[in-house]
């Protein structure tokens, strides 16, 4: 049996989490409260989201939230990302329609799309300050525009590019929206409590209705519970063993070290070898460096990612991957003088079918989840996160909120993932 997972002590320090927001560390009362209406379980970009839509909401019904966190502040797979807002409905779209059929990609990619337009419309209408640079990556539909091979290679800029799809995708720096958004939530009273791991649930609810939360600091109860925890989510939730499963991903960034440096970088791609190999994929920062995640090179050895949530080291193999990256792949890059800045790793949360758990958990009323994003949560999380916190405030069924139906957690689902 795998062993179960929970966010590790001493992880590496990605790119994002090297420019800190005073509430990383974050405790808003030095004691844990007794009791709560609705206690978050993770501080990264859901429970962030979820605590910015409660708090949202038009109801007299003013509920009292609590969030906890094993670690710091964003610390998760949000604080360790790529670093880039790109709706996947090119190669995601036809696998979901190979695998669940063509209504299933239609919902899924619509849903990123109207994900990507929210979160865009949240940083402007919040002036949230996160780097946030509009590009054009591969692809989008409608908005998509297609480049064969004579003109591949040139208009990428990747070397023996046969085709080349493009659409708006945005690179962001997303820890800064996710410690807006908590810092919000703590302004208006939301409990932010990090460095408060929660070890165990009670089994059952009490006879008023409240679940008990064991922590390292102490017992804490609440109505509702929601589990924020996308790789982890296992660790607190059995049933969740085989359908959300803990993935080690790993990015670096690179910088040029020379005054005359290559030819410009495009501001954000992947890159796609063959159907059977992981992308990789690179965004551009405003200082010139740019950061590249994927590392297919390591994928073959499984025991480095697969049911790995052991953040606190790297996968060394794709070490000289990073290093070598932009030379092998990129035209022009060849003689760069460059240098890796920083490399580290995180957890994302994989799926038994390759879609989120969003909702309810079955069986065990006031329990809900909202994880599972298989690496994929920019354009998946905002709008997710509201169709569930409208679900606790309103009791509106997730699917009224947009959430595809496909998304739903469910009995069925998770006796499949078996």
């Amino acid at each position: 049996m795998a062993p179960t997972p929970f966010p590790v002590p001493h992880a590496t320090v990605p790119f994002w989490r090297t420019e800190l927001h005073e509430l990383d560390s974050h405790r808003s009362t030095p004691e844990l409260p007794e009791k709560q209406d609705i206690i978050i379980i993770g501080a990264g970009f859901a429970g962030a989201a979820l605590a910015h839509y409660l708090l949202k909401g038009t109801s007299v019904y003013k509920p009292s939230i609590t969030i906890l966190e094993a670690r710091e502040a964003c610390s998760g797979a949000t604080g360790r990302n790529g670093g880039h807002l790109r709706p996947d409905i090119f190669n995601g779209a036809a696998s979901r329609m190979k695998a669940h059929g063509l209504e299933v990609a239609n919902q899924v990619a619509h849903f990123e799309l109207e994900n990507a337009k929210a979160l865009t419309d949240l940083i402007k209408s919040a002036s949230i300050d996160c780097d946030f640079k509009p590009v054009t990556s591969g692809p989008a539909l409608k908005h998509v525009t297609y480049y064969g091979p004579e003109d591949a290679e040139k208009t990428s800029g990747v070397k023996g590019a046969l085709a080349l799809y493009t659409f708006p995708a945005a690179v962001i720096w997303p820890y800064k929206i996710v410690m807006h958004l908590l810092a919000a939530a703590v302004a208006a009273g939301v409990n932010l409590q990090t460095h408060t791991p929660v070890r165990a649930v009670s089994p059952v609810a009490d006879s008023e209705g409240y679940w008990t939360l064991e922590t390292t600091r102490g017992p804490v109860k609440a109505k509702r519970v929601v589990f924020a925890t996308n790789g982890y989510t296992s660790g607190l939730l059995n049933e969740y063993t085989d359908a959300i499963l803990p993935g080690r991903g790993t990015c670096a960034r690179v910088v040029t070290t020379a005054s005359a440096g290559p030819p410009p970088l495009p501001s954000c791609g992947i890159v796609s070898r063959s159907p059977n190999t992981m992308n990789n994929y690179w965004g551009t920062r405003p200082d010139g460096s740019f950061i590249v995640g994927g590392a297919a090179s390591y994928r073959d050895k499984r025991e480095l990612w697969h049911r790995n949530f052991d953040d606190n080291s790297l996968i060394e193999p794709a070490v000289p991957f990073f290093e070598q990256w932009a030379s092998k792949n990129l035209v022009g890059w060849e003689k760069a003088e460059m240098k890796i800045e920083n490399v580290w790793t995180g957890i994302m949360g994989y799926t038994s079918d390759d879609l989120p758990h969003v909702g309810a958990v079955p069986g065990k009323k006031g329990l809900y989840v909202c994880a599972g994003f298989i690496g994929h949560g920019m354009p998946n999380v905002l709008l997710s996160a509201k169709a569930v916190a409208k679900l606790l405030r309103d009791d509106t069924p997730l699917t009224e909120s947009g959430v595809p139906a496909c998304y739903e957690t469910s009995s069925e689902r998770l006796r499949e993932a078996r």
